[in-house]
Formats: structure tokens, sequence, C-alpha cells
């Protein structure tokens, strides 16, 4: 089977040669030693090197003040967005506004003239024959919506000022809706997949209740959705953190899969498995365990072949991989992560 084959047959719960593997987004700060470690010079490269059947398409996006689509509002009105080290609790430029003319002064960012289509084109060329396209979409709403006003306002001005709240929340989906589009159409057929989302959880739980979030970010997720199963693709759904309680609201939304699952935070692929039989996950590998070496790397996995074994589940660390891993550990982890795919095969 090739990787694509292989990741319809895992979500749709049918026999494969091994489950398909996703290395996801190694830290920046490891990154560089990687590419020495494996004797190669990008990205593009190392997802080769170590066997990876994704290969991320990111939207080309340049304006004015931005590089990076998920970086696309001036929300502080400086000129120029941090795409690496932005935050949402800085309070934005909406932070005193109280009524819907108050967002009058905003200039709302035109997509189509920032997204170059030959350069979409040739991204989706770079895209190895039998490897799953994977768009990087992010499309990230609820995360746009709090830096606008800060966090903390943001989210009194859900209970506060829920038109205000909901008037930015829905120029932002639009403006995500109308960059997709463009991206959709100009790799159309050559893209399989998309990966968008928001940071719903914390370690404890969720940053806002679950009525919240059913009223303010699901139906954002399910127009971004709708949009792309148009296109015929799969709906990837980000979010760190204890989330366990929305899933069920996302599953409704009509994502295909959730990711990264993380452990340490009470969400547990073992349990979730049981509780949404035929739902598709990524992720659930703590990361922590590779911090004490092979043998507990090699326990994750014992406890995670089940799930790998039964369908559905495409294993891969539940977050970025922490920058202190050195990397023979690194590379330890993704010779355990083959050998326990071989040995899934179901």
């Amino acid at each position: 089977m090739n990787s694509l084959e292989r990741f319809y047959a895992t979500i749709e719960y049918k026999s494969v040669d091994r489950p398909a593997i996703w290395l996801g987004m190694p830290d920046i700060k490891t990154q560089k030693g990687l590419f020495e470690h494996y004797g190669v010079k990008d990205l593009h490269s190392l997802k080769l090197a170590v066997g990876d059947d994704f290969y991320s398409v990111d939207i080309p996006y340049q304006s004015e003040t931005s590089n990076a689509i998920y970086a696309a509002f001036d929300w502080y009105m400086d000129g120029n967005v941090d795409s690496q080290n932005r935050t949402l609790t800085a309070d934005g430029c909406f932070k005193d506004c109280e009524t819907i003319k108050e967002l009058d002064f905003f200039t709302w960012p035109e997509p189509e003239k920032h997204i170059s289509i030959e350069e979409c084109k040739n991204r989706i060329e770079l895209v190895p024959d039998g490897k799953v396209a994977l768009g990087m979409a992010w499309s990230c709403h609820f995360q746009d919506a709090c830096a606008s006003f800060g966090m903390e306002t943001a989210l009194m001005n859900m209970l506060a000022y829920p038109d205000v709240y909901e008037y930015v929340d829905t120029k932002i989906v639009e403006f995500y809706l109308r960059a997709n589009g463009v991206f959709y159409e100009a790799t159309k057929g050559k893209l399989h997949a998309v990966l968008i989302g928001n940071d719903l959880g914390s370690q404890m739980g969720l940053m806002l209740s679950p009525d919240l979030i059913r009223k303010f970010v699901i139906p954002g997720a399910k127009k971004l959705t709708e949009q792309a199963h148009d296109f015929g693709l799969k709906v990837i759904y980000h979010s760190c953190g204890s989330i366990d309680k929305v899933i069920p609201d996302l599953i409704n939304a009509g994502v295909d899969g959730i990711l990264p699952l993380e452990r340490q935070a009470g969400v547990d692929i073992v349990q979730l498995q049981r509780d949404f039989p035929g739902f598709l996950f990524i992720g659930g590998f703590d990361k922590m365990c590779m911090k004490f070496g092979e043998a507990a790397m090699r326990a994750e996995f014992e406890r995670l072949l089940p799930v790998m074994r039964s369908g559905g589940f495409i294993p891969s660390v539940d977050h970025q991989t922490p920058p202190d891993v050195n990397i023979a550990t690194y590379e330890c982890y993704m010779r355990l992560l083959h050998e326990y795919a071989r040995r899934a095969i179901c």
C-alpha cells in the first residue's frame, strides 16, 4: 500500500499493511539537529527520510504585515505580525469595543490579494507521489478572536457583549473561508486532507465551558468543515489540551479526525476509541516518555499497540517533540514507531 491508500484505509477502519505514520511538526529548536542527524537540508527531506506518510502543504500568504496565514490579522496595528511569537493574552485593538459600530476602524484583510495561486500550484506539485497531501489551513478563528480583544476580554465579551464577539468571529471565519477557497481551487484534485483547529483546552480542562464552545466555536468549525468536504477533503481538527468533553460536538460538526490527544491532559486514546468507535484519532503517544529513554517509550508503544491494531488510529507524539529531547532519543522514537507499526498489522 502507498501512504494515501493507507490513510484512507485507516480512516475507514479497513485492513492495512501497517498504520499510517505522521511525523507532525518537530519543535523548531530541534529541526537543525534532526537535519544534521538524518543528513538532510530541510523539513521536506526529513519527512521523506523518516518514512512519513503525510506531506504538509502551507497556504502561501504574503501581505504587508504578515507572511503566514495563521498570523494574517494585525490585531496590534503595529504593521508587523510576529508569526513565531504571537500571544493571545495581550490587549488587542478591539479591547475597549462594546458595540459593533466601534469596530469600524479596523481594515479587514482580503485574502485573495495575498495568496498566490501560482505558488499554491507550485507547493502542491512538491508532494511526492502516493503521499497524503495535507493542507495546513489552520483557520484558528477562536484564537484570532481572542487575540483581537485580548483573551480575558474576549471570554468576558462572550457573556457581556456576545453580539460584538460574534461579529468579530464571523468576520474571521469569512476571511478563512475565502482564503481556503482560493487554496482549495488552486490545488483541486491534488490535496487530500486539511488541518484546521483551535486550542480549546488547558492541561486541567477546557478553557471555557462546553456550552460556550458550542455557541461560539462549533458553528465556525462546521462551516470550515463543510467547505473542505465540498472539495472532497478529509478534515483533521487540532486542539491542544483536555478537550474530551467537546469531542462529540466536533464529531457532530463533521470533522473526520482529531489530534494531538495529550495524555498528560487526560485525553487517553485507549478510552477515546472505546467511546467513539469508527472515528479517526491522531497522536496519543505521551511525549513525556521521551525524557526517560527507550524502555519508557517501548512501554508506551506496548500500551498503544492494541489501539494501533484496531484501526482508526495514527500514532504520533501528542504534541511537538520537546526541544530538550536529544537527537539520539528522537531517532530511537522513530525506530520504535516503525517497529510497532509493523507489529500492528491489522
